[in-house]
Formats: structure tokens, sequence, C-alpha cells
């Protein structure tokens, strides 16, 4: 299994599949499947059933969980490769085309 250099939090665009181009905030990342859930990308409709806390029912927009692999992190408006080095005896992870710890 690949090491996943996308953290929750991270400001990511989508690079591949239906929804390129798209832009978001991480929520979380799910490891054993490789995938990551995006605010406001990969949005699916999920009948609800009537329940205590909503008793109207009906259909939610909900965020789906996307391939890692189709997600780039953003910096400055830019896409870039993550990196790990160590800096003052921690390990801190910056872009590569910047040269910057994000």
């Amino acid at each position: 299994m690949a090491k996943i250099k996308i953290k929750s939090g991270d400001t990511v665009r989508v690079i591949a599949g239906d929804q390129k181009g798209k832009e978001g905030k991480v929520i979380s990342i799910i490891t054993d499947k490789n995938k990551a859930i995006v605010e406001g990308v990969n949005l699916v409709s999920k009948h609800t059933k009537p329940s205590a806390q909503n008793p109207q029912g009906g259909i939610v927009k909900k965020e789906a969980a996307l391939p890692i692999s189709n997600l780039a992190i953003l910096e400055d408006g830019n896409i870039t490769k993550v990196g790990y080095r160590v800096e003052d005896g921690k390990k801190v992870r910056f872009s590569k085309k910047s040269e910057k710890a994000i």
C-alpha cells in the first residue's frame, strides 16, 4: 500500500474522473480503501427514511469518497507534489514546486 501524502484539512483539486477540475477541503481520509472525502465534491443523493432526528425523511445530498490518486494538493492555487524532510528535528511536509513547508 502506498503512503498517503494527503491529510485532513488540505485543499485539493480533482485531477481525474467525472469531478475533474473541482476543488475543496479534505474532510476525512479512508486509509484502508485509499480514498478521501472532499467537501462539496462528488455529491450523491441519499434517500433517508423518516427518523427522530429527521422526521420528514427525503433525499439528502452527501459527499462520496474519491480515490486519493485522483487528488492533487493545492498550494497558492497551483497543484504540487508533496515531499518530506527533517527541519529542527521534526519531519515536515513540503511543496516540491516552491520548496515551502505545508
